[in-house]
C-alpha cells in the first residue's frame, strides 16, 4: 500500500470472490413491486404492468402492484400520509421493481416521478431501494420512443438500483390490447416476457449478495471516522 498514500488501509477491502459466490440462497419467491404512471380508467401503463405481473407470477415471483390514485404530490403532505406509508412499506418489502410509465411530452409522467420521489434514499437507517433490481418499461401513444425508459434508468441509478440491460417500449399501445384488456400476441409482448425473465434471473442472482455488492470503501471510511470522533469526544 506504500504507493497509495491517500488510501485508508483500515477501510480498504479486496473484493472476495468466494464470499460473493457463497451458496447462501433464499428459498422464498422473488418479491417484485410494480409501479405504473397513469391514473386513466383504461391506463395502458397499468395494463402492461398487469401483464408483467402475470408473467412474473408464472416465473415463480410474488408480485404487488401499487395503485397511485390518492398519492399526494411530494412535499404537499407529511410522509405519514397513508398512501405514502403504503408505498414506502412496499419499497422495503420488494427485492426488485418494475417501473412502467407513459411518455407524455417526451418524458415520464409526473405521476410516475411522484411515486419515485416519495421513496427516500434512506429510511430509518435502511436504504429501501439500494442493491435491488429494476426493470423499466414505457408505453407510447404514437411511434416508438425510448425517452422515458432512458429517464427511468437515470432515476434507477440515482436510487442505487441494479437496472437490468433489457427494457420494453410499446408504441401505439392502444392497438396492442383487446376489448378484454389483455395484450395481443406480438413481438412487443415477447419483449416483455424477455424483460421479466431477465429481471427474475438478476433478482435471484443478486438478492442474497446485495449487502456485499453495495458495501463501499467510502462509506466504510466515513463510518470509521465517525467512530474515531466519538471516541475522541469521550476522551475529552
Amino acid at each position: 500500500m506504500h504507493d497509495l498514500p491517500n488510501l485508508d488501509t483500515a477501510s480498504f477491502a479486496v473484493p472476495d470472490g468466494d464470499a460473493l459466490m457463497a451458496p447462501r440462497l433464499s428459498t422464498h419467491p422473488p418479491r417484485i413491486l410494480l409501479l405504473h404512471g397513469s391514473l386513466r380508467e383504461r391506463s395502458f401503463s397499468r395494463l402492461v404492468s398487469e401483464e408483467a405481473a402475470r408473467l412474473l407470477a408464472a416465473m415463480g415471483a410474488e408480485t404487488r402492484c401499487f395503485d397511485p390514485r390518492g398519492l399526494p404530490l411530494p412535499d404537499s403532505e407529511d410522509a405519514s400520509h397513508p398512501k405514502v406509508q403504503e408505498l414506502r412499506e412496499l419499497a422495503q418489502w420488494a427485492e426488485g421493481m418494475v417501473w412502467c410509465s407513459p411518455e407524455r411530452h417526451g418524458a415520464m409522467t409526473g405521476i410516475m416521478k411522484a411515486q419515485i420521489d416519495w421513496i427516500p434514499l434512506a429510511l430509518g437507517g435502511v436504504r429501501p431501494t439500494q442493491g435491488k433490481t429494476l426493470a423499466v418499461m414505457q408505453v407510447c401513444g404514437g411511434s416508438q420512443s425510448f425517452n422515458t425508459v432512458n429517464q427511468l434508468r437515470i432515476l434507477g441509478r440515482w436510487m442505487r438500483m441494479l437496472t437490468i440491460p433489457n427494457q420494453s417500449s410499446v408504441p401505439k399501445a392502444f392497438l396492442e390490447f383487446g376489448d378484454d384488456d389483455r395484450m395481443k400476441p406480438s413481438p412487443l409482448y415477447d419483449r416483455i416476457v424477455d424483460v421479466m425473465e431477465e429481471l427474475v434471473k438478476l433478482t435471484l442472482l443478486t438478492r442474497d449478495r446485495s449487502d456485499l455488492l453495495t458495501d463501499r470503501y467510502s462509506e466504510r471510511k466515513e463510518s470509521a471516522e465517525e467512530v474515531s470522533r466519538r471516541v475522541n469526544q469521550r476522551g475529552m
